[in-house]
């Protein structure tokens, strides 16, 4: 990938504070973009060394003609295909094919994850509205077109579809069944045969800006994250009342992204393309409307947050402005490196059980600190007293647990000087929260909350 740049301090000590304007996050997003098209011509050219028993020459000679499908529908539309290719869970379909294509024998899945290198041209064709033909594979009784839908097909082995674009419509045709005929239009892929299924999508942030896809669909969207490792529940596939329920919650997110300051909102519409849902974590209950929750993000995914439905709007928006941070400051560490610190989990985190990395503890510290400067925000805004105590609880919380382990991440030597511009602008932002305390009360409970999180782990982890 490309070689370490040199960002200007003042885009640096923006990020720092958590925050980031459109400059700086544009700087983040182009270079995610410019490694994912990186990274889709590494996988063509891995094809072509690769073995013929890893790729035999008629799976090669189909890439090819894939590759040469996007290349002709980029021509037509550059926009619409980008949207495709730079898709969050086009990433680790990619990676998964690269590492599949270099590992240097067969690989069980790959032959399934090619197939998807055909859906995805014809996704972006279906994008730029190029008239097409082609023989794609669904796989396990679903042929899922990235970002668009889906053709819900036998269950079984592998089936063909036949698929055809011409005048808007698509039509997809497989053996011993009535074809399916579906509408595209401005981005969309709409049909009145219960066999597609459309990407539901969430309306856009603010006016400009593009929907953004709740994803129950895509084959990859959690494809070797290792959800459980991280805390995090399965996939679900939603229905119609559970649809309904994500966009009650998600209309009311946009006016409380902006009670966090413009930059929260402005960070959502940057970085966000992609919502993946998760079922509900353990302890929530059947109405779904309790505390739990758990949500995520993935470095090969950028754009993409996965999440269990949060119990209010409010919920939904701090869960973004967390998750994103976790984006934001990935992007800049793929950018320009913050640290060299090894990989060894070994540092008290009061937001974990578990001993975390160097890297990790800077993660968690960044996010939690943006959490505290939106409750913050909240609280002091908020009009009713529920409201208020609710957001003054989260804010002294997730101040006291970025106190624990600041010091930790500024006495590093390890720091890089654009890790170390960071971390003295996160310290900076952690005393300027001082200056609007949260009642005495709550911050005694979030001091005792962080000191009992300590004696545990320490209890379990043997330190």
């Amino acid at each position: 990938m490309s070689p370490a740049v040199r960002l200007p301090e003042r885009l640096l000590r923006e990020l720092g504070r958590t925050e980031g304007g459109d400059e700086a996050l544009a700087l983040l997003v182009r270079d995610q973009h410019t490694r994912r098209l990186v990274l889709l011509r590494a996988l063509l050219d891995a094809a072509a060394a690769a073995p013929a028993a890893v790729c035999p020459p008629r799976l090669l000679d189909r890439l090819h003609r894939d590759w040469a499908l996007l290349e002709a529908a980029e021509r037509a539309d550059r926009t619409a295909v980008r949207t495709v290719l730079l898709y969050p869970l086009a990433g680790p379909w990619a990676q998964r094919c690269l590492h599949g294509l270099t590992a240097g024998e067969p690989v069980p899945e790959l032959r399934a994850d090619l197939d998807h290198f055909s859906a995805l041209a014809a996704a972006a064709a279906i994008r730029a509205g190029l008239p097409f033909t082609g023989r794609l594979t669904a796989h396990d009784g679903l042929l899922v077109l990235p970002a668009l839908g889906a053709l819900r097909t036998r269950p079984g082995p592998p089936v063909p579809v036949d698929a055809a674009l011409a005048g808007g419509w698509l039509t997809l045709r497989q053996e011993y069944a009535e074809p399916v005929i579906v509408r595209t239009r401005d981005g969309g892929a709409r049909s009145d045969d219960p066999r597609w299924l459309p990407v539901f999508t969430l309306p856009p942030l603010r006016p400009g800006a593009a929907p953004v896809p709740l994803d129950d669909l895509d084959p990859y969207r959690t494809a070797g994250s290792g959800l459980e490792r991280h805390g995090l529940s399965a996939v679900t596939s939603l229905d119609d009342s559970e649809r309904k329920a994500w966009a009650r919650s998600w209309s009311g997110v946009e006016p409380l992204l902006r009670v966090g300051g413009p930059h929260r909102l402005a960070e959502a519409a940057a970085l966000l393309h992609c919502v993946v849902p998760l079922s509900a974590p353990p302890g929530s209950p059947p109405t779904g409307e309790g505390a739990a929750h758990c949500s995520g993000t993935r470095r090969e995914a950028f754009g993409a947050v996965l999440s269990s439905q949060p119990a209010t709007a409010a919920f939904f928006a701090s869960t973004l402005v967390h998750e994103l941070q976790h984006t934001k400051l990935a992007a800049l560490a793929a950018l320009t490196p913050l640290h060299h610190e090894d990989a060894a989990a070994r540092h008290f985190a009061p937001w974990r059980s578990d001993p975390r990395p160097f890297d990790g503890l800077f993660q968690g510290a960044y996010s939690h600190l943006a959490l505290a400067d939106y409750w913050q925000r909240f609280a002091l805004g908020a009009q009713r007293l529920a409201h208020r105590d609710l957001a003054w609880a989260e804010h002294a919380r997730c101040r006291e647990q970025v106190g624990a382990v600041l010091p930790v991440l500024a006495g590093s030597g390890a720091l890089t000087s654009e890790g170390r511009v960071v971390v003295n602008e996160m310290i900076a932002v952690y005393h300027r929260l001082g200056d609007s305390p949260p009642p005495a009360g709550q911050r005694a409970r979030a001091a005792a909350y962080v000191r009992t999180a300590r004696v545990i782990w320490r209890q379990r982890n043997g330190t």
